[in-house]
């Protein structure tokens, strides 16, 4: 946790030696908008692989794993540093991310508590109606019962 911070300075200190004190602010600025930029282009298009697999009845396993490395590399970007960036930008390369869904795919699993059906997100389905309780007019009243245990206290 130390050696990267004190890297990153190490870093800096070289950079600005070769090219300038202004320069090297200008890189570092540079390189936050370039990753707040591929952050929304390429973010926008793991949200749209997301729905498609989630519309076809998939688990999208593979694009919410590219969606959370591509947030990761928009960070690693908005982070000042050259090393944080050089690994910002590798995660931007979906191959780079190939290579590492392969790596994380035999080592988490990726739990889903939603159905998405071809009618989507968010409708009660068949299951809904098992958590069903029906009472008849005699088992419900509207009237407070003061030996409720469900009973509310009253503010004084």
């Amino acid at each position: 946790m130390l050696a990267f911070p004190l890297l990153e300075i190490a870093v800096f200190v070289m950079v600005g030696s070769e090219i300038g004190v202004l320069p090297t602010i200008g890189l570092i600025l540079l390189s936050g908008v370039l990753g707040a930029l591929l952050l929304r282009w390429q973010g926008f298009g793991a949200m749209q692989r997301i729905r498609r697999e989630s519309e076809q009845g998939r688990i999208p396993g593979r694009e919410l794993a590219h969606g959370a490395m591509i947030v990761l590399a928009g960070i690693l970007l908005l982070i000042p540093g050259f090393i944080s960036d050089l690994f910002g930008l590798l995660l931007f390369i979906p191959a780079v991310r190939d290579v590492a869904w392969r790596f994380l795919s035999s080592r988490i699993t990726v739990v889903t508590g939603f159905s998405a059906g071809a009618r989507g997100f968010g409708q009660r389905g068949f299951r809904d109606r098992e958590r069903t309780i029906d009472l008849d007019e005699d088992e419900y009243s509207k009237t407070p019962n003061a030996n409720s245990p469900w009973r509310r206290p009253e503010i004084e």
